[in-house]
């Protein structure tokens, strides 16, 4: 009686020991995917940014300027922007003065 019993501990907790290693691996081979996506992420962002951060300088936005709009691109009173909504058929122009927007 305390063979049989004894044996199905040992049994017990083999198998345990084996589900729990199967389980842990699984989790071990999430977590590495998990952090290889992040670095490939990480590279890819690190390379947008410093895309963005290249060809939105203004040094070099003044050369695309010279190169490709000469005399099109004109400086504008950001005080005398607006914004443009469309409302069914009605076209309604705001402007910002002063931070206040007045309907026209």
């Amino acid at each position: 009686m305390k063979k049989t019993f004894f044996i199905l501990i040992i049994l017990f907790l083999i198998l345990a020991t084996t589900i729990t290693k199967n389980s842990t691996n699984k989790l071990d081979k999430e977590i590495f995917e998990t952090k290889e996506n992040i670095r490939l992420l990480k590279d890819k962002y690190e390379l947008v940014l410093l895309e963005h951060n290249y060809l939105s300088s203004p040094t070099r936005l003044m050369q695309y300027q010279s190169l490709y709009f000469e005399n099109e691109l004109l400086p504008i009173d950001i005080e005398k922007t607006g914004k443009i909504i469309f409302n069914n058929e009605m076209v309604i122009f705001e402007e910002y003065m002063n931070g206040k927007i007045e309907k026209e």
